[in-house]
């Protein structure tokens, strides 16, 4: 007996061209046809210490080949489900960005998402600094949306030294938006890139911060229980919300984060209790991990999360 996957190429993931998960490349923004897209963000011009995460969407792309073995759909016997199967999955590339332009960049990106959601697909943005949610959250405008964030800092800085889209800045920015309608902002901790009065307005502006040791002495459903039921939620995970002697590639790694199966539990209960619309994964920089452990973990927290969104859905 033949399996369909023994017939044709094998197409081995080391193989062939680096889109996401292997899947189709659509460079026509206006003929997306498809369940997610994925649009690269390669800007990292908002970053206060270390750059980088520019190449961050080229590293994404590579790592996800890994897990394109194209046996249709990827089998969890825990769950006993086989996620991503029948999930339509195209890559529309980059958006055009414009160096040491950050209004421009920012603009290029918006209109990526923009065209995604005109196609009725769920935006997964693959950053890029964590400034990229800033136009991210904007393209949403006028559909109410509860924001979870998943990091390290608050990122509730208004403005600093005449900065406001850098990024520090993108959870002020998304607050102050109509169609935000809260946050829920989980694994907060040690020294951050907000001062006190940054908390205080993060809460006065409907915001719910919790660090890592809060989470766990709490457990996963309480701290969903924490969150609106039944609501649209976007996501925006920052990958140094990771420990990172699982994460070390990203800008300002943070001691005392989480693990895999915590966000992961995490997100299968969003996919559970409301409808994730949109996506963004930030803050990876390859070039500060040489094993590729970060950007394989970055693709497999992504991939795992479409096909959670997908079959929860269903």
């Amino acid at each position: 007996m033949t399996n369909s996957y023994d017939t044709g190429r094998l197409n081995l993931p080391f193989v062939g061209i680096s889109t996401f998960g292997k899947n189709p490349y659509q460079p026509d923004w206006g003929k997306i046809d498809a369940d997610f897209a994925i649009l690269g963000a390669p800007f990292d011009f908002g970053t206060q210490w270390r750059a980088g995460a520019r190449f961050g969407p080229r590293g994404i792309r590579e790592a996800s080949t890994l897990f394109s073995f194209g046996h249709a759909g990827a089998y969890d016997h825990e769950d006993d489900v086989t996620y991503l199967a029948g999930v339509r999955i195209v890559d529309i590339g980059d958006a055009d960005i414009v160096h040491t332009d950050t209004e421009t960049s920012h603009a290029n990106i918006e209109a990526g998402v923009r065209a995604i959601l005109a196609a009725g697909a769920v935006p997964v943005v693959l950053g890029g600094d964590h400034s990229i949610n800033i136009p991210c959250i904007r393209a949403f405008a006028g559909r109410p949306l509860h924001i979870v964030q998943i990091d390290a800092h608050l990122d509730f800085v208004d403005v600093r030294h005449g900065v406001r889209h850098g990024h520090g800045n993108p959870m002020r920015r998304a607050a102050e938006q109509d169609h935000v309608t809260g946050l829920s902002q989980l694994g907060i901790r040690n020294v951050s890139s907000t001062a006190k009065d940054g908390y205080d307005a993060a809460r006065a502006m409907g915001s719910d911060i919790l660090s890592v040791r809060q989470i766990r002495k709490l457990g996963v459903e309480a701290t969903l229980a924490r969150m609106p039921k039944g609501v649209d939620y976007y996501l925006t995970l920052d990958i140094d919300g990771f420990d990172p002697s699982i994460a070390p590639g990203t800008g300002t790694p943070s001691h005392g984060g989480f693990l895999y199966y915590e966000v992961l539990e995490l997100i299968d209960g969003l996919t559970k209790q409301g409808n994730i619309i949109g996506i963004d994964l930030v803050e990876v920089a390859p070039d500060y991990d040489h094993t590729g452990t970060t950007t394989i973990l970055a693709a497999q927290i992504l991939l795992n999360t479409i096909g959670r969104i997908a079959h929860n859905r269903r």
